[in-house]
């Protein structure tokens, strides 16, 4: 996707981020939008989304501020956390109602 779409990284995005991404598009980006989509995924969910968005927009609702080129991409939230054993907890099993005897190999 080039850099003139209106919104980055759309196609990895959830329909969740994408509600919220679409409240500042304009009714022509909005148009861009819903077109790439019923001409790609079509996904019912995300068509119905944009047609309302675009009706508000065309309605008379103000697009919120900011511009949704110059988000992060949207992988960059998604990302693993390093694991390694130092982030791991002790190997110890808790007590079994508090009584020690019943805790097999506790501390040992």
């Amino acid at each position: 996707m080039d850099d003139a779409f209106p919104i980055r990284d759309y196609d990895h995005l959830a329909l969740g981020d994408l509600r919220h991404r679409i409240r500042s598009l304009t009714a022509e980006d909005l148009r861009v939008v819903l077109e790439h989509e019923r001409a790609h995924a079509h996904r019912t969910a995300v068509v119905e989304a944009l047609t309302a968005r675009l009706s508000e927009v065309e309605g008379g609702a103000e697009p919120a501020g900011g511009d949704q080129r110059a988000t992060p991409p949207a992988d960059s939230a998604r990302r693993t956390p390093e694991v390694s054993p130092a982030h791991s907890p002790d190997p110890n099993t808790p007590l079994r109602h508090g009584v020690a005897g019943q805790t097999p190999a506790r501390g040992r």
